[in-house]
């Protein structure tokens, strides 16, 4: 189910870049607009990452995460509506509901990772972690060629209205299939005990845990609580590491979320139905490399390898990988260039660990603060990253200069998990 919901929320997240090419030649906007359309997402998902982890740790996963997929949703939908605006209504519009869809999917990843925490022992987080994360590529893979096709035939305004709908009927089915262990009406007695037995928190979503849980944050209203902790997370060597490397990371995922597809319009001149087609390519590559990270992680720990080895191996050289993008600066074929990006795409979904080394260091107090304050370091490359990447398309004619910035953000991620991180364990909090 996570796997289903966060595919959605990734196609949600990826339309403008499937229908930009179309809105910039209908509404006129320079690469530079372009990249602060595309970031506008961003500002408020980072801005809510605090706020939505507060949440899902007051309310639980359960509604939270549904009042979020029905909101983004809804607002997706909206900007179609933009289409029939004078253009610049309807650019600031489109910057307003892009930025609101930002806000309402902020609960998602935090929810993702205390989902991963309250039902996976600690040996199949890996697993658990990147089969969710992957969705990011198989949403470009299922998508993607989908969203072209109907930019294509009906106009780009149709692709909010269909992935809108879409997305509030996943709230029913969302609603309806997710309980915590002990609620689950499938769930036996003998199951619930292995995975407690085996580092499973099975009580994260205990509705008296969450009633207790409320009791003690009663009066962190006033952020005394909320702040202590702050502190302490970004006061740990190993968390700040993990932190860093992950914005780093979300820089390749921002690049390919935003700018890759119109980088094979513009720069390697493939039409809008044939970018969206071609796009699913790498995103197939990156998918099964989400998958292979994730199992090959947790087959090392489970034939004795330390969670540090274990989560640091399949990272290091996975983004190693990744930065074989640069290499498409110096071809000319759209072919090889589609390979080498699906090279690039699949060491980047190897790499891609971060949400189980979360899963693994958050402290049990405040699982959704700190995945929330991950996800907000994270996603603080969906504003940079776009706009980066617009003025350096604007100011040197190419995108040969976007590769390279992206490629150097995989080489930090390794060095901050070879050189900072240190030894991955579970965090915890002073008294």
């Amino acid at each position: 189910m996570l796997f289903l919901i966060t595919t959605v929320n990734y196609a949600d997240r990826g339309t403008l870049s499937i229908t930009g090419t179309a809105i910039q030649h209908q509404l006129g906007i320079s690469p530079v607009a372009m990249g602060y359309l595309f970031s506008s997402f961003a500002w408020a998902y980072v801005a809510a990452q605090i706020p939505g982890g507060w949440l899902l740790d007051r309310f639980g996963t359960k509604r939270v995460y549904a009042c979020s997929i029905f909101f983004w949703s809804l607002v997706t939908a909206l900007q179609g509506l933009v289409a029939g605006l004078p253009v610049a209504m309807a650019v600031i519009t489109l910057f307003a509901l892009r930025f609101l869809v930002g806000a309402a999917e902020a609960p998602a990843f935090p929810g993702n990772s205390r989902m991963t925490a309250t039902w996976f022992p600690t040996a199949e987080r890996g697993t658990a972690s990147a089969i969710f994360n992957s969705s990011q590529y198989f949403a470009a893979v299922l998508f993607t060629p989908l969203m072209g096709w109907i930019t294509h035939a009906y106009g780009w305004q149709y692709v909010f209205y269909v992935m809108g709908a879409l997305g509030i009927v996943l709230t029913g089915v969302w609603l309806k299939t997710i309980y915590a262990p002990r609620q689950h009406p499938l769930a036996n007695d003998a199951e619930i005990r292995f995975i407690a037995d085996h580092g499973a928190m099975i009580d994260l979503e205990d509705k008296q845990v969450a009633a207790q849980r409320r009791v003690a944050t009663a009066g962190s209203n006033d952020g005394m609580q909320g702040r202590k902790i702050f502190r302490q997370l970004l006061k740990s060597r190993m968390m700040l590491g993990v932190f860093i490397a992950q914005y780093c990371i979300t820089t390749l995922t921002y690049f390919f979320l935003t700018w890759f597809p119109i980088y094979l319009v513009q720069e390697r001149h493939m039409s809008i139905l044939k970018a969206g087609f071609v796009s699913s390519i790498p995103a197939i590559a990156g998918f099964l490399g989400g998958l292979l990270g994730g199992v090959v992680s947790d087959r090392m720990m489970k034939h004795g390898f330390s969670t540090s080895t274990a989560r640091k191996v399949p990272i290091v050289v996975g983004l190693l990988l990744s930065t074989c993008m640069i290499a498409c600066n110096y071809v000319d074929n759209q072919w090889v260039v589609v390979g080498i990006m699906a090279a690039a795409f699949f060491g980047k979904g190897i790499g891609a660990l971060g949400w189980a080394v979360v899963s693994d260091t958050a402290p049990k107090q405040a699982s959704g603060l700190c995945a929330g304050l991950f996800n907000t370091f994270g996603n603080t490359a969906g504003i940079t990253t776009p706009i980066v990447i617009g003025y350096l398309v604007q100011d040197t004619g190419s995108f040969a200069a976007a590769l390279v910035f992206v490629s150097a953000n995989a080489l930090i991620a390794i060095v901050c998990y070879l050189f900072v991180v240190g030894k991955i364990e579970r965090f915890e909090l002073a008294a």
